[in-house]
């Protein structure tokens, strides 16, 4: 049975997010049912507070907190905030689709804790392997899990406690206390999220820590070809 969504509480964790996060909430409030906007921002010294100002001029519905911790504590903090029976989780360098929500509620059943959109980086919008990265990316989402836009259902993550050091894979954490609960974790091809990462990506410093996922990967011996396919598309 398709379970009726009501406005949620939307979760941007920031720090220092200037670059794309006009466009990133614009693409929230265009594509989803806002009841609130919760930005949880790790001390931002950019733009960043002035630009979730503005949004807050607008329309009246934004929370603004602060956090020291990691995307782990962010997370947390942030769980603790939402009031509504569903939660939406954005990245602030993602662009989401056209009717998104109205898309993924289609697929929050009964028996579904969450629902992501895949993720697609900027620069394989136009490439010939399209297909198979979006492919690939399914398949490290089916371990990992992602964030970038992810609709939880509220009651799938209560009680949870994220390791305070988990800065990177909190993601997977998440995903996997929602699987604990006796919910399946829907992936789909649409709607998706376009992911506009920073221009540090693009460099041998980058290339280098990606060894972190591939340690990730020699846990999880299927994702080893997805993530070196990952790590060879950054290196090229």
């Amino acid at each position: 049975m398709v379970v009726v969504i009501e406005p949620v509480d939307v979760v941007i964790l920031t720090k220092n997010s200037q670059r794309l996060l006009k466009d990133c909430i614009e693409s929230v409030y265009e594509n989803v049912p806002v009841n609130r906007l919760i930005v949880v921002d790790g001390h931002s010294t950019d733009d960043t507070e002035r630009i979730v100002e503005n949004f807050k001029e607008k329309y009246g519905n934004v929370v603004f907190v602060q956090d020291k911790g990691t995307r782990a504590t962010a997370r947390q903090k942030a769980i603790g905030i939402v009031r509504t029976n569903w939660l939406m989780f954005v990245d602030s360098d993602v662009i989401i689709s056209k009717d998104w929500f109205s898309k993924a509620q289609i697929l929050a059943r009964d028996d579904v804790g969450a629902v992501w959109g895949i993720e697609i980086w900027s620069v394989m919008q136009t490439s010939r392997i399209l297909k198979f990265f979006e492919q690939v990316t399914m398949k490290i989402f089916e371990k990992r899990g992602g964030t970038h836009d992810l609709l939880v259902r509220t009651k799938a993550v209560e009680g949870i406690k994220l390791p305070y050091q988990l800065h990177n894979y909190e993601d997977a954490c998440i995903k996997s206390w929602i699987s604990s609960k006796g919910y399946k974790v829907i992936s789909t091809y649409d709607p998706y999220c376009i992911h506009f990462r920073p221009n540090s990506v693009w460099t041998i410093r980058h290339f280098v820590s990606m060894g972190e996922d591939l340690m990730y990967a020699a846990d999880h011996p299927s994702l080893i070809l997805p993530y070196v396919f990952h790590t060879c598309v950054e290196a090229y």
